[in-house]
């Protein structure tokens, strides 16, 4: 994608945001075209690092584990950390949505069955199941408090709109966060089903970027 038509975007959508009395987030909205997401093997579920980060808008982090991963996870920084035993108590419906809308999550291997029983009729249809813990726990943590995920949900619109950044961050940086999420969607519907390119603020007008 053009970085500098990106760039200029984003700076109209930073100078129309008024004044509000809170931080407004900064949206990227693709659009795309020829793509029959109702196909499982077509629908998007990406979790990408921003690069810039989130302008103090980090996730926290909740981790499925139990003994030497559960200490790994604590020692890392991880928000929660949620044993084999406790799993249950989450599946009540106000916990289950929390964890769905303020956390990233993470799981052994071994713990995503019991997830997915106690808890999958919540986070599944948010695109919010866990992560297995491959490698590095540290890292997939730290990762994670940085990364936004795309999930293709509900009727499987033909549309991935995520956030970038606050209005606090500069343009330079919201512009390489925003292309590294377009390049993560692209990379998986192809260019040519690219059908356009908008960036937002919270409260604000979308700005064509391609």
């Amino acid at each position: 994608m053009d970085r500098k038509k990106l760039a200029g975007a984003i700076e109209k959508a930073l100078e129309d945001k008024g004044k509000k009395k809170f931080t407004q987030s900064v949206e990227l909205i693709i659009n795309m075209r020829g793509i029959d997401f109702s196909k499982s093997e077509n629908r998007l579920n990406l979790d990408i690092p921003l690069p810039k980060g989130k302008g103090g808008k980090e996730l926290k982090s909740a981790v499925f584990a139990e003994g030497v991963a559960a200490d790994q996870a604590k020692k890392a920084g991880a928000d929660l950390v949620i044993s084999s035993s406790e799993i249950p108590e989450y599946a009540d419906k106000s916990k289950a949505i929390d964890l769905a809308e303020n956390y990233f999550l993470l799981a052994e291997p071994k713990l995503m069955g019991a997830v997915a029983k106690s808890l999958g009729q919540f986070l599944g249809k948010r695109g919010k199941l866990p992560k297995p813990i491959t490698g590095d726990i540290e890292d997939m943590i730290k990762r994670s408090k940085n990364s936004v995920r795309i999930v293709s949900k509900g009727k499987y619109l033909p549309t991935a709109q995520t956030f970038i950044g606050t209005e606090e961050m500069n343009p330079e940086e919201l512009a390489e966060n925003a292309d590294t999420v377009y390049e993560a969607v692209k990379n998986k519907v192809k260019e040519g089903n690219i059908k356009s390119v908008y960036v937002k603020l919270t409260m604000g007008r979308p700005f064509k970027a391609r």
